[in-house]
């Protein structure tokens, strides 16, 4: 069996791993910012708080939005999220 390959030598192939690093240590950011604003949201929703939970949406809409349009996030994995989000929110304002 053949161990892993040696990494590439020709200039390209360098600059493209090095550009991959950097887009994923970017993309890893914004990834936890959404699970933040996420878990504000539901930590708004257990404590019944109804102004807190409506303004923790609108942050957590934004950056997931803001994650979707940018390609960290697909599009239908964004809907989704702030779908359940909102449905979460809207259960509070209505008790």
């Amino acid at each position: 069996m053949a161990a892993k390959s040696a990494p590439k030598k020709n200039l390209s192939a360098l600059k493209r791993a090095r550009q991959a690093e950097k887009r994923n240590l970017r993309n890893r950011v914004e990834r936890s910012k959404i699970k933040s604003v996420a878990r504000a949201v539901e930590t708004a929703v257990t404590d019944k708080n109804k102004e807190a939970s409506e303004s923790a949406l609108l942050k957590a809409v934004k950056s997931i939005s803001s994650a979707a349009s940018k390609g960290i996030l697909h599009k239908n994995n964004a809907a989704r999220k702030i779908s359940r989000l909102t449905k979460k929110v809207n259960a509070v304002s209505k008790a």
